[in-house]
């Protein structure tokens, strides 16, 4: 009788894995298909017509671009370099010094010669006493602005930035990014090229800018990284968002923007009151907020996609701070999804509650578990002696040809779409990171999500962590 039960259990087990795999396989098809229709529609539709005329004019909408700053000496002048370069006119810099405890303060003072200007705080202000404000009397830097402020984490840094802009758009980007010169130029005709909808925000690609050769904060020379960990970032970063979040582009269900390179409309965010604190996905939990807020007052909207190079950043290339990293992604993914739980199947809500909430709570939470406790009893199983080895191995053969075939296209589209690494021997390395990532990266950052869940779900007290910096490699 034990062995009828065990038996029955296992046909359910097998159906369940069954249909999970198909509709995963689905859902990455469809994925493929609206992303390569919303880049060719994108290309296209900015084949013509020449922007850099207009926006250079005064009368541009202005942005401010926010930059929080901690503890990052190493590489802040070059990166401020590269920000007060960009192809824009109605712009400034805001780098927030967020209570840094090496020099970044000190060489941003050295490097552009700034000083303490008095300013007029809010007597009822939220956010972490401010230090300082610095400007500097030289009118070629006369667009940074530098904020000196007690250490309260990325997020009150942000909002510290929004709180003392006064522009119509802020960008809140890592210091560490570089953006490309034509950036701005792309944000701002993104918040301009809808008519019907208002655009309260806009995302982009980012790169990965390790071993990438940087000179004057310009981007010289595009270089696949030479770290296998940083290949992997790269193939991964490839995927999901030349692919993934340009497929929910195409069906404006976008919900995450990610926190090195986000514009938002300035009134709207601080209308949901910035960026939330109390959590370490804050940049996916404001475009929740924000498409909340504009869902329920019945107001058209959307959320704008860019998938043009335009942001390059340093990925991490030790294990340990990339574990670290994962396992905040995934903390922040959960109070996110919790924090939202009534969006969960919610026709209220469109295709955000039926399609978008979903897939996050499915794959991007549930997924990761799955595999991690779906390994244990697989041993379980062997070890009573009931695995079902034909089954088991043709869907384990089926899901790792899946996973290379559509890295393997991510790979070829964006070498059709962009072509940033031109030497076929890059492509074959990519090719290859695509054949070992299931069996070397890929388990490494399950794990990292397991974590992450573990710490959130038993209240583990956990911060943001440290990136350290290599900082990128010079023009010789």
């Amino acid at each position: 009788m034990a062995n009828g039960f065990l038996d029955i259990l296992m046909e359910y087990i097998n159906i369940v894995f069954f249909v999970f795999t198909v509709v995963l396989f689905t859902m990455f098809t469809l994925m493929g298909y609206l992303s390569t229709r919303n880049s060719i529609h994108y290309r296209n539709k900015n084949s013509f017509g020449d922007m850099s005329k207009l926006m250079a004019s005064p009368l541009a909408p202005s942005i401010t671009i926010i930059a929080p700053a901690y503890n990052e000496g190493l590489t802040i002048v070059e990166n401020i370099r590269s920000l007060m370069s960009l192809r824009y006119v109605n712009y400034e810099v805001m780098v927030v010094n967020d209570g840094s405890k090496d020099d970044t303060l000190q060489k941003m003072i050295d490097a552009y010669d700034l000083v303490k200007i008095d300013q007029e705080i809010d007597p009822d202000w939220r956010n972490k006493p401010i230090r300082g404000i610095y400007k500097s009397p030289h009118k070629a830097f006369s667009k940074l602005t530098v904020i000196d402020k007690e250490n309260g984490g990325k997020s009150d840094a942000l909002n510290t930035g929004m709180a003392l802009s006064t522009n119509q758009y802020v960008g809140c980007i890592d210091v560490d990014c570089l953006l490309l010169p034509d950036a701005l130029l792309h944000v701002v005709k993104s918040f301009f090229q809808r008519s019907e909808k208002k655009v309260i925000a806009v995302g982009g690609v980012i790169r990965v800018a390790n071993s990438c050769i940087i000179q004057g904060g310009q981007l010289e020379e595009i270089r696949l990284p030479t770290n296998w960990l940083a290949r992997f970032q790269l193939l991964e970063y490839t995927r999901s968002f030349i692919l993934g979040r340009m497929a929910w582009g195409r069906i404006d269900s976008l919900l995450i923007i990610s926190g090195a390179f986000g514009f938002f409309d300035r009134e709207i965010a601080l209308e949901v009151g910035g960026y939330d604190t109390n959590t370490v996905g804050e940049d996916m939990e404001i475009v929740f907020k924000m498409r909340r807020y504009m869902h329920e007052r019945k107001l058209p909207y959307t959320v704008e996609y860019i998938p043009d190079p335009l942001c390059w950043t340093e990925v991490p290339e030790d294990r340990k701070i990339l574990v670290n990293q994962r396992d905040r992604w995934a903390r922040g993914n959960l109070e996110t999804l919790f924090k939202h739980k009534d969006m969960f199947f919610n026709p209220k809500f469109g295709r955000l509650g039926m399609l978008s909430y979903p897939y996050w709570f499915f794959y991007e939470w549930l997924a990761p578990l799955l595999e991690f406790f779906g390994f244990f009893t697989i041993i379980l199983f062997y070890w009573l002696g009931i695995l079902n080895w034909d089954f088991f191995l043709a869907i384990t053969a089926t899901v790792y040809v899946f996973s290379i075939m559509f890295s393997f296209y991510a790979i070829l589209w964006d070498v059709y779409s962009y072509n940033e690494y031109k030497k076929t021997k890059d492509i074959l390395i990519l090719m290859l990171c695509a054949i070992i990532e299931p069996i070397t990266f890929h388990p490494l950052v399950v794990w990292s999500a397991v974590r992450g869940n573990y710490k959130k779900l038993f209240k583990i007290k956990s911060g943001w962590g440290s990136q350290v910096r290599k900082g990128f490699a010079k023009a010789s």
